[in-house]
């Protein structure tokens, strides 16, 4: 299968990121756009044989695959505006907006589908760097398409992933296990304001930690990977605990209550919390606040 020749609208953070790590993988950039001329000029200059174009049009006119790196709520509206040259591939990067987006690409007797790279970027360096080796949520309207990208994010290093069905729950667990991380660490870090350290130096004291749990989550596995209080049946740390965020940071007490409750199971699985200490903790997690008040 030949590889075709690529087309990228929008070189934000994905858009940048993944037209320099494509054609540094083999691929050939023909032509791409964005609306600051400064910055699509920045990126044909990164890529050879890439030319900045002004308009959307002009990339559809060259490439045979088209990527469309614009916001999710872009993608309808740009799709729509461009006349599709025939046989011409579209693809978004959305992780959770359908190909049928790309619509109008379809109707013009080409094909439609999705590369979504599953992994965070603060900025297109960034981007570079965590990309290869990540897994790509891929789907495609055609077996042509979907070996095309198959064999894209192979060529990337990464793992295709071909998600069909219930993409919506396929980015709620990327964005459970990504974004809502960063909020579970601002409410661990804010805490170290209590023990007279800036929630800053909360952050730098724990991202070792976290970096070790990502190793054993690399390493063991689920349900290996967990320790603490509850992989132990050490219930009195987990009362000491809430006494103290009940003392100084009551707002928390409901956030740990219910990531406690979702951690029992696991430290079930791992064999360190019995039975009864797992009936106990329950009971513990479902006890109300000092004074007959509930902080949930």
């Amino acid at each position: 299968m030949d590889r075709p020749r690529l087309g990228f609208i929008g070189a934000g953070v994905v858009g940048t990121a993944l037209a320099r790590l494509l054609s540094d993988a083999g691929y050939t950039v023909v032509a791409l756009t964005s609306r600051s001329a400064d910055r699509r000029a920045t990126l044909a200059e990164r890529i050879p044989e890439a030319r900045a174009v002004s308009t959307p049009q002009e990339v559809a006119d060259v490439a045979d695959l088209v990527f469309l790196t614009v916001t999710d709520d872009a993608i309808e509206a740009l799709a729509a505006s461009i006349a599709w040259p025939s046989g011409r591939a579209a693809v978004h990067c959305s992780g959770v907006a359908s190909r049928d987006l790309l619509e109008p690409a379809k109707a013009a007797g080409g094909h439609i589908g999705v590369f979504h790279p599953l992994q965070t970027f603060a900025n297109a360096d960034q981007a570079e760097r965590n990309m290869p080796g990540s897994a790509f949520g891929i789907e495609a309207s055609s077996d042509e398409l979907l070996g095309i990208l198959r064999e894209m994010a192979s060529s990337l290093g990464g793992t295709p992933l071909v998600v069909s069905s219930e993409k919506a729950i396929y980015h709620a667990s990327a964005v459970i296990a990504s974004n809502y991380l960063v909020t579970l660490l601002d409410i661990a870090a804010s805490l170290w304001v209590s023990l007279g350290s800036t929630r800053e130096e909360g952050l730098r004291a724990l991202l070792p930690l976290v970096r070790g749990t990502v190793e054993n989550l690399e390493s063991v596995g689920l349900p290996n990977a967990l320790t603490g209080p509850i992989a132990r049946g050490d219930l009195g740390t987990i009362e000491q605990h809430l006494a103290a965020l009940r003392r100084v940071a009551a707002d928390t007490v409901p956030v740990y209550k219910e990531l406690a409750r979702r951690t029992i199971p696991i430290g079930r699985a791992k064999g360190g919390l019995t039975e009864k200490a797992a009936h106990k903790l329950a009971a513990i997690l479902d006890r109300p606040s000092e004074g007959g008040r509930s902080c949930e």
